[in-house]
């Protein structure tokens, strides 16, 4: 499980939401975890899966929406993988 932050600017939720159900973004239903915008203007988010499907959407967060100027990448954790809506595999969160 993996937890990045990208360094660019905000993504509107709609866009977000799109993008990651596009097939083209790595399998979206191959993972799990949330994104949200946070309020320094970048975006986080926690990716859990097999590790091609991680890396496959990370490129797919390079291409757009928006631009990624830089990405910052940690092991997540359990606990932080909780933060999704009860019900979802894969969850926009508001802006933090």
């Amino acid at each position: 499980m993996k937890r990045f932050r990208f360094v660019g600017e905000p993504i509107p939720a709609d866009e977000l939401r799109s993008a990651l159900r596009d097939p083209a973004a790595g399998g979206y239903s191959s993972f799990e975890g949330w994104v949200r915008n946070r309020r320094d203007g970048s975006v986080e988010a926690l990716f859990a899966g097999p590790e091609k499907s991680v890396a496959g959407i990370v490129v797919a967060c390079r291409a757009g929406p928006g631009h990624v100027d830089a990405i910052g990448q940690r092991d997540g954790t359990e606990g932080e993988l909780k933060l999704r809506r009860t019900g979802e595999l894969f969850s926009v969160l508001p802006t933090a």
